[in-house]
């Protein structure tokens, strides 16, 4: 296994463990390649929820610009609804778990076909 797969692994166990869902594999594989070389910098690779500047990067960056959605509350609640899934004390909320879960909530799995 390759470090991307070793990761992917991790993000897995964060979706069963953390979030309680069952992961697509799938659609986890893609998003983690859909995150680019992030995934191997520690700070790039994750979230800080408590960063407002962090929480618009994953709004303007991901949900407007890479799903194509448009901008208005829902967004927000949906990033909020996520952060609370994965939990509000967690350190490390990994950026390829917490796209994976967006990605599900809005129902984009087909962007990654």
């Amino acid at each position: 296994m390759g470090k991307r797969d070793d990761l992917i692994a991790k993000y897995a166990d964060d979706l069963q463990n953390k979030c309680g869902m069952t992961p697509d594999m799938d659609l986890l594989t893609k998003v983690t390649i859909g995150c680019g070389p992030a995934i191997y910098n520690d700070d790039a690779s994750t979230v800080a929820s408590s960063q407002p500047e962090e929480i618009e990067i994953v709004k303007n960056n991901f949900l407007i610009k890479k799903l194509g959605l448009s901008d208005g509350p829902e967004l927000m609640q949906a990033i909020d609804a996520v952060f609370e899934t994965y939990g509000k004390s967690e350190r490390n909320k990994y950026r390829a778990v917490v796209y994976y879960m967006l990605t599900k909530h809005f129902g984009k799995e087909a962007h990654y076909g």
